[in-house]
This record gives structure tokens, C-alpha cells and sequence, in this order.
């Protein structure tokens, strides 16, 4: 007796693939794929997947959000480990550089919220022309909320004192902010490259 066709075939062909994930997982990490640090911005940007789901303006908007938040955070850092320097008698050159990377910083702030209130008004039924000059805008504030950054971390090339200031400013905090900052302008980038036809 002839065994039934379905079961001489492979188990593999029976099962149903995989569907995409309905809370847009998925989506941001084949966004993030197209970033320096795919891995980062998938654990940074992922528990948002509920609110991102598949649109590449929220994704964008919300990496600009945190990367915000995050350079507040460290604002406030400097600020507080510039008042420690100045009170514990820290040289004049260390008080300096840290009040230097946080007016940096600062301004690197100021960039970012432009970036992101022109995303907020970003006209989708304007022209293709109007809408590549808002686009460009947000580049350009994002590129210049890195170089800030960057500028910030310059300031401690030369820096010989203690060197638990300038690891845990230098090479940790502001590093971790210029990497978040660096995902959001690639993904600003992806989003536009998409939405201009």
C-alpha cells in the first residue's frame, strides 16, 4: 500500500515561515542593520517597538528623542562634576575643560531639538523640494550635534590629570551620546533616502 505523498515529505515544508513581528521588531533591526552600531541601536531603540512600529519618521524621531535625553543626562553630569571640580580645588585647566565639553554639549542640545521639531513638521503633501530642505536641515543640525560632541571629547586629548574624569566623561559617557547620535542621523538618512521618490 502506497504510503499518503504528505508524508514522505521533508517536516520542514510543512511548517508555515516565520511572519514579521506585529510590534515592528523586526523592522527596526533591518533599520538598524544600515547604522555603525547595528547592535546598540537595536537594544536602545527596540523596547519602542510598540509605538515605532513599521514607520521609518517615528524610528527617526524617536533615536533623535533618546539621544536627546541621553546628552541631557550627561549636561547635567558635567555640570554637577565641574561644580565638584571647582569646590574640591581642581586645577584651572580641568575645570576649564570639563566647562568646555559641557557648552559643547549644550550646544549639541540645541541642534537636536531643532532636528526634532523639524521632523515633528515635516510636510508630507508639500513638494519633494520643500520637503529635501527640511530633510536637509535635520542633517545638518544632527551633523553638527556630533561635531559638538566630538569637540567635547577633543578637549580631553591633552588631559593629564586624574584619569577617572576623562574615562567617565571622555570615553564612556560622551562616546555612548555621539554613538546614539550617530544611529539617529543614519537613520534619518535611511528614512529620507525612502520617502523622496
Amino acid at each position: 500500500m502506497m504510503k499518503p505523498i504528505l508524508l514522505l515529505l521533508p517536516s520542514i515544508l510543512t511548517v508555515n515561515p516565520p511572519l514579521p513581528s506585529p510590534d515592528g521588531s523586526d523592522f527596526i533591526r533591518t533599520s538598524c542593520n544600515n547604522t555603525l552600531y547595528p547592535d546598540l541601536c537595536f537594544s536602545s531603540l527596540s523596547t519602542f517597538a510598540n509605538s515605532i512600529h513599521n514607520d521609518s519618521n517615528r524610528l527617526a524621531r524617536v533615536a533623535i528623542s533618546l539621544t536627546l535625553s541621553d546628552t541631557l543626562h550627561l549636561v547635567s553630569h558635567l555640570q554637577n562634576a565641574y561644580g565638584n571640580c571647582v569646590d574640591h580645588g581642581c586645577d584651572g585647566p580641568t575645570a576649564a575643560i570639563i566647562k568646555d565639553c559641557s557648552e559643547n554639549l549644550k550646544d549639541a542640545v540645541d541642534e537636536m531639538r531643532d532636528s526634532m521639531k523639524q521632523m515633528k513638521e515635516l510636510v508630507s503633501t508639500g513638494s519633494v523640494q520643500s520637503f529635501r530642505f527640511q530633510m536637509s536641515n535635520v542633517k545638518t543640525w544632527l551633523s553638527a550635534a556630533l561635531t559638538n560632541q566630538y569637540t567635547c571629547t577633543d578637549g580631553f586629548e591633552d588631559f593629564h590629570e586624574n584619569g577617572s574624569i576623562k574615562d567617565d566623561v571622555s570615553s564612556s559617557r560622551v562616546d555612548d551620546v555621539k554613538k546614539l547620535t550617530s544611529i539617529a542621523l543614519a537613520l534619518v538618512n535611511r528614512y529620507a533616502d525612502k520617502a523622496i521618490p
